[in-house]
């Protein structure tokens, strides 16, 4: 039989850049496979490259003697909600599984309509013999889909489908029962976990949300001294930048291990208007921790230019720049690219860029070279490259400290995006490009290793309270951007134009 390929083989690396396609992925060159009568897959140099929806779906289903790589069934989980609702596929795979269990394996046959043939049916003892065969094989199918994409089955739908095959394959041997009731708590444990996490995520932003608002609800007569006096930086709580990147690498994990694989593709999914089923896409929280990462970015950045536009004097200004810069350059030697990316954003935010005076003050060598590494010139050649050096730190790794890598967020999802909107997801044959999904499986499967990292070290509440919950000014960027001209005062009739207008409209509440 052709063989599904590991990920570390298959199609190029899209990680030189973005628009850098393999050709392939546009051109369907497959032949049907000879040596299997599989009905609708095509195969390239033993390569399976394209298939009929229907085909694909049997290509995943187990019989008494096959079992799908573990490499298909990623990728045909992962991608295959582009074309059918999860719930959906759940329902035709119990529909193909039980059939099969019934039937023998006409699909192998490449003949899905004899399916339903009566003529195919056998002696009660061969059907037996031949379910025992295959219901240990659902049950693994149906394991790997429960612990690689348990956000699925927040869907009632899902749950429903999945208790009548789970009931049906444990109806008959105790083994089986005890194999089902692993399988069940197994995911119960996993959905409770990832609602606990949403649940302090909530908490977490009511936090901030509320020091914010005592802080804005100081006197703002005083202009930046009245915002600086109630405003605690991370400075005053911890002046070691290594410690302070161990945090945030403590938080950048943690966030991490929340997402799903499938929150890439989910993200691409657009609802038909035609679908007046508003139960479908429209219900399902089709992104949301990748989404709160994204969040915890854009916080980290205004964290960072808050903190700095805040003091009053200079001299202190100073202090947290160089301390912040510290901070992203251990975070760069730790392996942690997005909190490095985050800060360097917050820093180059234009309330902090335009401080000169402040600037002045500060040693920037060290910057420069931090910014060197995260240039976006060459489609952030410089940051790929070092992206690769710390994967192979951690491919040959004897520590988790040594393992660590977390990504630049932002870019690892808008390469993801490029590879969906710049190859078909469907050939000029009506047939599924197959090729594209080996890509866009592992380019999510590397994030997938990264994600499992346990983080080595010690959690400091203090700093991490104060990571997620300290006020931040972002909402709409006046609060950061007034309170650096009173840091700075204006230099040009148009910066003494935008100050007037921020605090006219700061003392009206707008």
């Amino acid at each position: 039989m052709p063989q599904t390929p590991p990920f570390s083989g298959g199609s190029q690396s899209f990680g030189s850049g973005v628009g850098v396609y393999n050709k392939n992925l546009y051109q369907n060159q497959s032949v049907p496979s000879k040596d299997e009568g599989y009905a609708g897959l095509y195969y390239h140099d033993n390569h399976l490259v394209s298939g009929s929806l229907e085909a694909l779906i049997h290509h995943l289903v187990p019989t008494a003697d096959y079992y799908p790589d573990r490499t298909y069934i990623f990728t045909f989980l992962l991608s295959s909600r582009l074309f059918i609702r999860p719930h959906e596929l759940m329902a035709r795979v119990c529909q193909l599984s039980t059939e099969n269990q019934r039937l023998g394996d006409p699909q192998r046959l490449g003949d899905p309509q004899r399916l339903g043939d009566p003529q195919r049916l056998g002696d009660p003892q061969a059907d037996m013999t031949r379910s025992r065969k295959i219901a240990p094989k659902i049950l693994q199918l149906l394991t790997e889909w429960t612990e690689t994409f348990p956000y699925d089955f927040r869907d009632e739908r899902m749950m429903r489908s999945l208790k009548e095959l789970t009931q049906r394959l444990g109806s008959g041997d105790e083994v089986y029962r005890k194999a089902v009731g692993q399988l069940s708590q197994g995911l119960m444990r996993r959905l409770t976990v990832l609602g606990q996490y949403e649940e302090a995520l909530v908490k977490i932003s009511a936090a901030a949300a509320e020091r914010l608002a005592s802080l804005k609800a100081k006197p703002h007569h005083q202009g930046a001294a009245s915002s600086s006096a109630g405003h605690r930086d991370l400075l005053s709580i911890c002046n070691d930048p290594f410690t302070v990147a161990q945090q945030l690498t403590h938080i950048e994990l943690e966030r991490l291990s929340y997402i799903g694989p499938e929150e890439f593709v989910q993200a691409f999914v657009q609802k038909d208007p035609l679908d007046n089923d508003k139960s479908c896409f429209s219900d399902h929280k089709k992104a949301s921790n990748l989404d709160a990462y994204v969040d915890w970015f854009n916080r980290l950045s205004f964290m960072v230019a808050t903190e700095i536009c805040v003091p009053v004097k200079k001299k202190h200004r100073a202090r947290v720049m160089e301390f912040y810069i510290d901070v992203a350059r251990e975070c760069f030697n730790i392996g942690n690219f997005n909190s490095l990316m985050a800060i360097i954003s917050g820093m180059n935010m234009s309330p902090v860029s335009r401080l000169k005076k402040t600037w002045a003050k500060v040693k920037t060598a060290k910057f420069d070279i931090l910014e060197h590494q995260m240039d976006p010139s060459s489609n952030f050649y410089n940051y790929r490259t070092s992206l690769r050096g710390a994967t192979q730190r951690s491919l040959t790794a004897n520590s988790s400290r040594e393992k660590i890598v977390i990504p630049f967020f932002s870019l690892l999802i808008k390469d993801l995006y490029f590879l969906n909107e710049g190859c078909t997801s469907r050939l000029q044959s009506g047939l599924v490009n197959f090729e594209k999904f080996w890509e866009l499986a592992k380019q999510v499967s590397e994030f997938m290793t990264w994600k499992k990292v346990e983080c080595p070290f010690e959690k400091d509440r203090r700093i991490l309270q104060h990571l997620l919950t300290a006020p931040v000014f972002s909402e709409d960027g006046k609060a950061l951007c007034l309170a650096s001209y009173e840091s700075e005062g204006p230099e040009n009739n148009m910066e003494k134009d935008r100050w007037k207008s921020l605090r006219s409209s700061l003392l009206s509440g707008v």
